[in-house]
C-alpha cells in the first residue's frame, strides 16, 4: 500500500497563474491534481497548504473514497470554490498515483474507453462578425468539428470572448479589475445575425455554440434561444446566472435551443433542481473546481438519469492536468457530450508536458500511466506568481452587472 509522505504546491504563472499540488508517496511515485481557481489562486493554495496537506501525510494514497469524505465531510465548512478546488486537487492526485502503480492510463480505471476520442470544440471570436467568421472558418480547416462563436458588440468598447491573440485568451489581465461596459439591448441584437451569418458560410456539418456568459434573465435568455433556433445551435451556454436554478423553467418554456450550464458549480447541490426537472441539456462542471474526477462521476451519473450530458469547462484557467484528467473522465464516461478545449501558450506547455494530443476535432488523453501530464518544477520557477483579476461589468448607466 503506498502511504503518502509528503505533499507541496507549486504555483507558475508562464502567462497566467496555475496552482498544482504534487503528492508524494513511499513508493517513489506522485501525482499531480490542478488547484487553479481563476483570480483566486493564493486562497487554494493556503487552503492546501496550511489546511490539508498536514492531513495527508501517513495517509494510503489508494484510500481515494475515504480521503474524500474525510476532506468534505470533515472539515465542517463545505463545498465552496475554495474548498472543492483543493479537494480535487488532492482526488486528482490520487487518482493519478493509483493509475501509475496500476500501470494503467487513467481512463482504463474508470471503466475503459467509452469512444474513440474526445470531441471538443474551439473558440472562433473577432472584433466584429466578419472577423469571427474569418476565425471559425480556419477552426473548421483545422478539423474542428465544433466551434463556439463569440463575437465584439456594436457600440461596445469590448466584449466577453474576443481576445487579443487569435488563439490565447486570457481574460484576467489586470493588476486591479477593469470595468467594461455592458448593454444587454446591443447584445441580443447582435447574436442572431451572427449565427446567420456564420451557418451560412461554414454550413450545417459544424456544431456552433455561443456563451452568454450568465449575462441574462431569463425571459431575455428564452428570446435569444428563441431567436437562435433557425441556426440550430449546439448549445446556449450559461444563459442566466443559475444561483436561481428555478429560473430556468422560464427559458424552457420559450425556447427548444439546448442549454449548457455549470462551470462555476462546485457540487452535486448547485445542479440538482437543473438536472432532476431537466432544465439543462449539459451539465459543464469540471474536474478542478468540482471536487476531483471522484464527484465529477457523481454529477455526471446523476445527469445519464436524466438525460443530461456533459460538456466540461476546458479553457485556460485550467492547467493542462486539469485537462489530461477531463479528457480521461471524457473518454470513459457513457453521457460524454463534448469538451471545451482552449489550446495553453507554449511556454505553459513546457511547464506542463503532457501525452494528450488532437486530431480530426477530437482529443485523445494518451497511453502513459496515470493522467498522462507531468510537471518541470524548474521551468515552473522561472515564472513567479503575478497578482491577476477577472474584470467586472457596469451598463450603461454605470450599474454594477454580471461578468
Amino acid at each position: 500500500m503506498p502511504i503518502i509522505t509528503g505533499a507541496k504546491v507549486v504555483v507558475t504563472c508562464p502567462g497566467r497563474n496555475f496552482v498544482t499540488l504534487k503528492i508524494e508517496t513511499d513508493q517513489g511515485i506522485y501525482g499531480l491534481g490542478d488547484a487553479t481557481l481563476n483570480g483566486r489562486e493564493l486562497a487554494v493554495a493556503s487552503y492546501l497548504q496550511d489546511h490539508v496537506i498536514p492531513c495527508l501525510v501517513g495517509r494510503d494514497a489508494h484510500r481515494i473514497e475515504d480521503i474524500w469524505q474525510f476532506l468534505y465531510r470533515g472539515a465542517y465548512w463545505r463545498r465552496g470554490p475554495v474548498t472543492m478546488s483543493a479537494i480535487a486537487a488532492v482526488d486528482t492526485a490520487l487518482w493519478d498515483i493509483k493509475a501509475k502503480i496500476a500501470g494503467l492510463p487513467l481512463y482504463q480505471l474508470l471503466g475503459g474507453a467509452s469512444r474513440q476520442g474526445v470531441m471538443v470544440y474551439g473558440h472562433a471570436n473577432g472584433a466584429d462578425i466578419d472577423a469571427t467568421i474569418d476565425s471559425a472558418r480556419d477552426y473548421q480547416q483545422q478539423g474542428y468539428r465544433a466551434i463556439r462563436l463569440q463575437s465584439g458588440v456594436p457600440g461596445l468598447a469590448s466584449a466577453y470572448g474576443v481576445s487579443k491573440d487569435k488563439y490565447f485568451y486570457e481574460p484576467a489581465d489586470g493588476d486591479l479589475p477593469r470595468e467594461n461596459q455592458w448593454s444587454t439591448e446591443r447584445y441580443l441584437r447582435s447574436v442572431p445575425e451572427l449565427f446567420e451569418r456564420a451557418r451560412g458560410v461554414l454550413g450545417n456539418d459544424v456544431h456552433l455554440l455561443h456563451d452568454a456568459h450568465h449575462r441574462l434573465s431569463p425571459i431575455e435568455a428564452g428570446r435569444l434561444g428563441r431567436d437562435l433556433e433557425p441556426y440550430r445551435p449546439f448549445w446556449l451556454e450559461d444563459p442566466t446566472p443559475a444561483e436561481n436554478q428555478a429560473g430556468f423553467r422560464i427559458i424552457r418554456q420559450h425556447t427548444t435551443t439546448p442549454i449548457a450550464v455549470g462551470e462555476v458549480f462546485n457540487s452535486i447541490w448547485d445542479c440538482k433542481q437543473l438536472i432532476e426537472e431537466q432544465l439543462i441539456d449539459y451539465i459543464r462542471t469540471t474536474v478542478v473546481h468540482a471536487g476531483g474526477i471522484t464527484h465529477l462521476r457523481r454529477i455526471a451519473d446523476f445527469a445519464a438519469l436524466h438525460d443530461v450530458r456533459t460538456g466540461c469547462h476546458g479553457a485556460t484557467d485550467l492547467s493542462p492536468v486539469c485537462m489530461g484528467a477531463a479528457l480521461h473522465f471524457d473518454l470513459s464516461v457513457p453521457n460524454f457530450g463534448v469538451q471545451e478545449y482552449m489550446r495553453h501558450t507554449p511556454e505553459t506547455d513546457a511547464v506542463f508536458p503532457h501525452a494528450y494530443s488532437f486530431a480530426d476535432g477530437y482529443l485523445h488523453p494518451g497511453e502513459e500511466p496515470g493522467i498522462g501530464v507531468d510537471i518541470d518544477e524548474a521551468a515552473a520557477a522561472k515564472y513567479p506568481y503575478r497578482r491577476a483579476y477577472l474584470p467586472v461589468n457596469r451598463l450603461e448607466d454605470g450599474t454594477m452587472f454580471n461578468w
